[in-house]
């Protein structure tokens, strides 16, 4: 039968350590539930499939990220054969999340060639990222550290928006050196060295990706009634839009660090260009912070067969 393509809808809190599973292989039956992935399965399970479930993911997202719409599937077999109905299936899911209180919402779900697959099919991701800055910093001679602290930040978007107390702020700066990033470019400087165990990936035939498309749009504060008010008095928001095909490990959350600290004049146009062209994890500019996963969102991944 025809493989499921679910698209869902997930916010990934605190309580959760990734999307991806982890597997135990001394433990064959043991089922992941801190991730979304092992929460989706334990939810297929309502379904009693006569094959064991395993689902395949589009993208992995680290902890802290929210996936806003990502895509799984996963082969589901009937004892009649016939497949599952995707509205039921749709609707069963939603309702058994839900009484688990999980933060995870399937948007929609359909079937597609066996041939199908969510992750090798897509043609390109596009990411989100998140950050306001200060238009007016408290004065003083304490740190800028000390001065988000004291800072006003709307509970709404706590742990959804990277804040920055930055005195000169440049996002014209930013802007023009984003389109340094644009096109093929071996990206080994803005690839964090992953934990996972296996085979080296600093080699060019990994590293080397190409970015479509970054946009830099004013945004809005997602604070409601007197907070957005004063959310809006107190900072300007941004969103950092970058599309591409494929990341590499962190590798968004690096660039838009790199750009922040350009912005906040810590490096200039220089540095970000020698982290471009020398390609090496000892080329990375140490004044550069990794921009927080709580700004980060995968917004869609881009398939030629929906029309998406």
């Amino acid at each position: 039968m025809g493989k499921i393509k679910r698209q869902a809808l997930s916010e990934l809190y605190s309580i959760f350590s990734g999307i991806q599973k982890t597997i135990n292989k001394l433990e064959q039956s043991y089922l992941d539930t801190n991730s979304i992935q092992g929460c989706i399965e334990l939810a297929l399970r309502a379904f009693h499939p006569t094959n064991e479930i395993q689902t395949v993911l589009s993208s992995r997202t680290d902890a802290g990220v929210h996936a806003l719409h990502s895509t799984v599937h996963v082969d589901l077999e009937r004892p009649n054969g016939q497949p599952y109905d995707t509205t039921t299936l749709t609707v069963v899911l939603n309702r058994t999340l839900d009484k688990q209180r999980l933060p995870i919402r399937v948007l929609s779900s359909r079937i597609v060639p066996d041939s199908f697959h969510c992750r090798y099919h897509a043609i390109g991701r596009t990411y989100l990222y998140r950050f306001a800055v200060a238009k007016d910093p408290s004065s003083g001679d304490e740190n800028l550290r000390n001065k988000a602290y004291k800072a006003f930040i709307p509970v709404e978007e706590i742990d959804r928006c990277y804040f920055l107390q930055s005195p000169s702020f440049d996002i014209d700066r930013v802007r023009v050196a984003a389109r340094m990033f644009i096109g093929v470019h071996d990206f080994r400087t803005f690839m964090s060295v992953s934990r996972q165990k296996g085979p080296s990936r600093d080699h060019p035939m990994f590293t080397v990706r190409k970015i479509d498309e970054i946009n830099i749009r004013l945004g809005k504060t997602l604070a409601l009634a007197a907070n957005a008010t004063l959310a809006t008095e107190t900072y300007d928001y941004w969103d950092f839009e970058i599309k591409a095909k494929s990341f590499l490990y962190k590798q968004v959350r690096r660039i838009v660090g790199a750009l922040i600290a350009l912005g906040s004049g810590r490096i200039d146009e220089r540095c970000i260009y020698q982290m471009l062209t020398i390609p090496s994890k000892n080329s990375w500019d140490h004044r550069v912070l990794l921009a927080p996963a709580c700004g980060l969102y995968l917004c869609r991944v881009h398939y030629r067969e929906t029309g998406n």
